[in-house]
């Protein structure tokens, strides 16, 4: 039992490699975000899902979640702290591929995390969408999730939930670099805009300081990786 474990954990560090080279390789195919508009979509779901969690944590309420086409989204809220709701989104995303991170390195049950992630984007669709897209878009990832989860074998459910781990962590960094370019060229509406209304301090200060604070998680993230592997 124990070798199996032992065997399961050593997966952990090939199926990593292996999720980051085919992320990067993605990157130099033309038409290669088909492939994982998916995933860019169950991003989109956490970071609303941020949104909304943190409203009702603080006393708020949610009126609805929309995820759109493009793979942007919005979230319609009302009351609670409007600055923890407004940061929310970003380090929602950045903490969650930061956990997915720490739970690929045990190989352990990764089809109960995939099964967990796909009861969280069910009940963010039950919960909080209301138009079809959103809804549509929620079950699609809620059945995609299970599939996974139910039919492919233990090892490929963890190369699996490597690769959604990679995504999440890169997209969280390259969406924050992107909100740090657009708050110091433009005027776009953005949470960090939000932020900018409710405290009057630049935009650009709070799309840095979520950046610097996804790099310290994710660096975190993966020294608590590197740790557990060594023991090995």
């Amino acid at each position: 039992m124990a070798k199996k474990a032992g065997r399961k954990e050593k997966d952990a560090l090939r199926f990593l490699l292996i999720a980051s080279a085919v992320t990067v390789l993605i990157s130099f195919v033309p038409l290669a975000w088909v492939a994982v508009y998916p995933i860019r979509l169950f991003i989109t779901f956490i970071h609303e899902g941020g949104h909304a969690m943190a409203a009702l944590l603080t006393f708020g309420s949610v009126d609805r979640l929309v995820i759109y086409a493009d793979a942007s989204g919005e979230t319609y809220t009302r009351g609670g702290f409007q600055m923890a709701i407004a940061s929310a989104g970003y380090l929602t995303t950045t903490a969650f591929g930061a956990a997915l991170l720490m739970l690929g390195s045990r190989g352990d049950r990764p089809k109960a995390v995939l099964t967990v992630s796909a009861a969280i984007i069910l009940a963010l669709t039950a919960f909080f969408a209301r138009d079809p897209f959103s809804w549509v878009v929620g079950l699609i990832l809620t059945a995609g999730l299970i599939w996974v989860a139910l039919s492919a074998k233990e090892r490929a459910a963890h190369l699996f939930l490597s690769f959604l781990a990679v995504q999440c962590c890169l997209n969280a960094i390259f969406d924050l670099r992107t909100l740090f370019w657009a708050s110091a060229m433009t005027d776009v509406q953005s949470d960090a805009v939000t932020m900018q209304s409710l405290t009057l301090v630049p935009a650009v200060f709070w799309a840095i300081s979520w950046l610097a604070i996804s790099i310290i998680t994710l660096l975190f993230a993966l020294k608590s990786y590197h740790a557990h592997l060594s023991k090995l």
